[in-house]
């Protein structure tokens, strides 16, 4: 496992997502991340029962926000030497790489899941479109 100091940046995982940040603090066995960029959206459902959509809540699951602080355990963060991309063009893409997953194949999971993705894009990520 790759060691890291406050103020590298990483690429982390974290609850079905994938993002960019910064690390602000070491908290033993997690770091706590200031996410930058989306590098992968969350996977929508429930996660702990994946593609159903018929007796499980199927949850809505926002990106999380730019510089929105997440405590992500140390396993889960990996370096990232890149340029750290804009948040609003990094949601965008990340965005759009689900929907055009999501739109491959006619399932129910997928028609659900791409309903809750359209309605994130008109109801929150508008607002960080540029």
């Amino acid at each position: 496992m790759t060691s890291f100091q406050i103020g590298d940046y990483v690429r982390a995982h974290y609850n079905s997502g994938t993002y960019i940040g910064k690390i602000v603090e070491d908290r033993g066995d997690r770091y706590l991340i200031e996410v930058l960029a989306v590098y992968k959206h969350p996977m929508q459902g429930d996660i702990h029962n994946p593609f159903q959509v018929d007796d499980v809540f199927f949850h809505e699951r926002k990106a999380l926000a730019y510089r929105e602080k997440a405590n992500i355990k140390k396993p889960a963060v990996h370096p990232f030497s890149e340029e750290v991309p804009d948040y609003g063009e990094s949601l965008k893409q990340a965005v759009q790489a689900i929907k055009e997953k999501l739109m491959k194949e006619d399932t129910a999971y997928n028609k659900k899941a791409l309903k809750n993705i359209e309605s994130l894009e008109k109801n929150y990520y508008h607002v960080y479109y540029s």
